[in-house]
């Protein structure tokens, strides 16, 4: 499968913007509650990681629309998966992910 180019550059343009809204109180409020937008798991808000739905790697950006807390396990699992992908690989482990 071929992916966007996404230049050195580009990318720590968006890591930064990423590490931007770890510090940003929007994202305090997103982690607040502990809960994983993939596994719906609660996870003391510490131990949640930013995950970009669309992956920088695939020329996702980082922005709050692309930006979702995740369970270490989850954004481990996921990578650099589309999240159409993400739903394939979780249907193909008999797993029904939650709205």
């Amino acid at each position: 499968m071929e992916w966007p180019e996404v230049s050195e550059q580009q990318e720590r343009q968006e890591r930064e913007k990423a590490r931007e809204l770890r510090r940003s109180q929007w994202w305090k409020n997103r982690i607040a509650a502990g809960i994983c937008h993939y596994c719906g798991n609660r996870v003391p808000p510490r131990e949640l990681t930013l995950d970009h739905m669309v992956p920088i790697a695939r020329g996702g950006r980082s922005t709050r629309g692309n930006c979702v807390p995740a369970c270490k396990e989850c954004n481990n699992q996921k990578k650099h998966l589309l999240p159409v992908e993400w739903e394939a690989y979780l249907s193909r482990l008999g797993v029904k992910e939650e709205d």
